[in-house]
């Protein structure tokens, strides 16, 4: 145990010396690779201050349910009883407004300035109408079932034989869902081709100090050194430039994040919200550590195997 531990303690001295012979090429790589990280990086930092408002977000998904224009006044309103009943047998509790036409058109008269328009067509062309707003919470990122029994309600108040039409106006939730889920798999995506670009800088610069090394690894060869031994302090390299190009992509974006938080506190300030990007958590940073360390000791794993396998 004590000669393993010893061998590692040598590798990582080792791994410092090469790093300290040629600090320039070791920091421009560390650049290339941060500002390879910084991407997906500062991707995640912005979904992650996105998700907590998007699950919190309260919305009143809104029906509109249009009666035929033939139905009397009080079957109309008879008509709420049935309506509740529904609403309480798809558990998706509701506020229920009776809007009768003659309401519905003064309204339009108001807002749309075609008053004069609409007189000229003598009776009234609206419908009475039932609107519907439904009380909840929805979770953009899980697409809870609230929808879907939204959805259902409409169906079955479609076959009413009062009804002529149904107006689910939701759909915008829906499309914030899939947008939502567009983002987390395209980071994924972003992520998976900026690691393989990381796992190609590192692959390259630990090449070339293979290359550099090649007289001395030949000589510590004869002299008995194992493949083992020859590979390790470049595996610590490789896993020393992911750590620390890991710490600089964090760095970058949380740099970043400053002059940002100044645009979007004079915006978000207009809508009295005290918004701000945050830093990814210490959780995330670590995962994010983890990750980039890995991929450069994975990087300099395939190099240097291939290259001291042609020295032999």
């Amino acid at each position: 145990m004590k000669t393993w531990i010893s061998q590692h303690i040598g590798a990582g001295i080792n791994a410092a010396r090469q790093i300290g012979s040629a600090p320039g090429n070791f920091l421009f790589n560390v650049l290339v690779i941060a500002v390879a990280l910084s991407l997906p990086v500062s991707g995640l930092t912005l979904v992650e201050n996105i998700l907590p408002i998007s699950t919190q977000l309260s919305i009143e998904p809104e029906l509109s349910l249009f009666l035929k224009t033939d139905i009397t006044r009080s079957d109309a309103t008879a008509l709420g009883d049935t309506i509740r009943k529904m609403i309480k047998n798809a558990g998706t509790p509701a506020r229920i407004a009776f809007v009768p036409k003659e309401a519905a058109l003064s309204a339009l008269q108001s807002k749309s300035g075609l008053g004069d328009v609409l007189a000229t067509l003598g009776e009234n062309p609206l419908p009475d109408a039932y609107v519907l707003n439904f009380e909840q919470h929805f979770d953009v990122t899980t697409q809870q079932a609230s929808p879907v029994k939204i959805e259902a309600l409409a169906a079955q108040l479609q076959k009413l034989p009062e009804t002529d039409h149904v107006q689910v106006d939701s759909n915008w939730i829906k499309r914030l869902a899939a947008l939502m889920h567009i983002a987390q798999y395209g980071l994924v995506a972003l992520a998976i081709l900026l690691g393989i670009v990381v796992i190609t800088v590192v692959f390259n610069a630990t090449r070339l100090q293979v290359l550099s090394h090649r007289a001395e690894i030949r000589v510590i060869r004869l002299l008995g050194a194992t493949n083992p031994y020859i590979r390790r302090p470049y595996y610590y390299t490789g896993a020393i430039l992911g750590l620390v190009a890991g710490l600089a992509a964090l760095a970058i974006v949380a740099a970043a994040l400053q002059p940002m938080n100044q645009v979007i506190h004079e915006f978000a300030s207009l809508y009295g919200s005290e918004f701000q990007l945050t830093p990814l958590n210490l959780l995330f940073s670590a995962y994010l550590l983890i990750s980039s360390t890995f991929l450069g000791l994975f990087g300099a794993y395939l190099s240097v195997r291939h290259q001291v396998s042609q020295l032999n």
